[in-house]
């Protein structure tokens, strides 16, 4: 039998059994709607954790300490120290070193020190953070008041929230104002000539001020952390910060060691171009003989408990498809015993047993496919009213708006795939049954 002939008569007896068959078929639909909702539920908390992550800076980041830091606070020591790499200081020539590895696009220091802060003449003591110009587009600064920094060296402020409060409890009019900052700012000394140990001659703290105007007001705090400028209530361009020359913690540090007059580094944070390219520029800073670790492998077990998450929804979702299945054996199986003097007739005309076994595979597959198509529009339509509604919620709770459900292609076409499989593998049974009907006996039935 001609595949046209197979078609054409796969579509008169659906259309003669219309009403059975459109209920079978919406039952598909209605498994297949179940499915897709909750993979794009898993699918869209995927993307929105991933994006809200990846903003941060945190996973395309590897963060730099002195090597003796960093195995003091729980970095992994060399199992044979003869093969150790000698720790190097972590000065401005390794900044320079580590910018110029490939893949690298970025490298700032971690300058966070406290100070205090004058405004309307009276003191405020807080911690000044640093803020590199990338951190434009991190998370923590969306629906800021005000905005950020007009350029990197410009004597700007951002303030946190709870130092803003401080200030004036309208804290919207603090934009615009100018305050005073006073800091301690480390001064070298002269060589020292009389011969002595040190071939500098240390530093000085100088009491400085800078006036600064404020230009926004920040609600969250931004990440904390190695590299990060958490935890500073008082947010400056890191270009100004490094031009400031405030003394940081590390400056004790410094001034125990032979040559204090060579600024060192707390940290460093290495921006890389990637997160495919983490390992190997970590591995290339570790050869350099500093420590260096990343987050990326928590990215990576986050993978896998988002892979599990999908498996499981998927499982419960693709239940309703299995109970549709069922409806379709069902309207094949009453299609077999309504149609035996047909089934008897065809093959009375020379139909073999596969032509009739492909007849209702075809009939199986026409509804799969329908259902399949269906059932993805409707949960895509589910999917739209869970973002719709969650959004009101956030709105009424004065958050953003964020997308909890995505319908990517690859799903769409996996969920009409699948509901064409599911429904073949239904009509299995059924197409079994009528091509092994005797044609004698489905004509004596009639």
């Amino acid at each position: 039998m001609k595949v046209r002939d197979l078609a054409e008569l796969a579509g008169r007896n659906l259309r003669e059994a219309v009403l059975r068959n459109s209920l079978t078929t919406l039952g598909i639909a209605v498994g297949v709607a179940s499915l897709v909702a909750m993979l794009s539920l898993g699918v869209g908390l995927q993307n929105l954790a991933s994006e809200r992550l990846s903003r941060t800076g945190l996973f395309d980041a590897v963060f730099v300490t002195p090597r003796a830091n960093f195995e003091g606070f729980g970095g992994p020591r060399q199992a044979n120290p003869a093969a150790a790499v000698t720790a190097q200081p972590l000065d401005e020539d390794a900044r320079s070193k580590i910018a110029a590895l490939a893949n690298v696009g970025e490298v700032y220091p971690e300058i966070r020190f406290p100070t205090e802060i004058h405004y309307e003449g009276n003191p405020y003591p807080t911690i000044v953070a640093g803020v590199p110009a990338s951190a434009r587009g991190d998370g923590a600064f969306d629906g800021m008041k005000g905005a950020f920094f007009s350029g990197p060296s410009a004597d700007e402020a951002i303030l946190q929230i709870d130092l803003a409060r401080q200030l004036s409890s309208q804290t919207d009019s603090l934009l615009g104002k100018e305050i005073v900052l006073r800091y301690a700012e480390r001064q070298p000394l002269p060589a020292d000539s009389g011969g002595g140990k040190s071939a500098g001659g240390g530093f000085s703290i100088v009491p400085r001020e800078e006036k600064l105007r404020i230009i926004g007001i920040v609600e969250t705090e931004p990440a904390a952390g190695f590299g990060g400028f958490g935890r500073g209530r008082l947010l400056i361009p890191l270009q100004v910060a490094e031009t400031l020359r405030a003394a940081q913690s590390n400056d004790l540090r410094d001034l125990l060691r032979d040559t204090p007059t060579r600024r060192t580094y707390e940290s460093l944070t290495v921006r890389v171009k990637g997160t495919s390219n983490v390992k190997a520029v970590e591995d290339a800073i570790k050869q350099m003989g500093f420590g260096a670790f990343s987050l990326l492998d928590a990215s990576r077990n986050l993978s896998i408990v988002f892979a599990v998450f999908d498996l499981f929804l998927g499982i419960f979702g693709s239940l309703a498809l299995v109970v549709a299945s069922l409806g379709i054996i069902n309207t094949l199986v009453m299609a077999i015993l309504e149609r035996r003097r047909e089934i008897g007739v065809l093959k009375a005309l020379g139909a073999a047993d596969r032509d009739v076994r492909r007849l209702f595979f075809v009939e199986a597959g026409v509804m799969g496919t329908l259902g399949g198509i269906f059932g993805v529009f409707i949960g895509w339509l589910i999917g739209r009213a869970i973002n719709f509604g969650t959004n009101v919620y956030l709105s009424r709770q004065n958050l953003p708006a964020i997308k909890v459900t995505a319908v990517p292609w690859w799903m769409v076409a996996a969920a009409i795939a699948f509901s064409i499989a599911v429904s073949l593998a239904a009509g299995i049974y059924p197409a079994s049954r009528a091509a092994r009907l005797d044609p004698v006996e489905a004509l004596r039935y009639e």
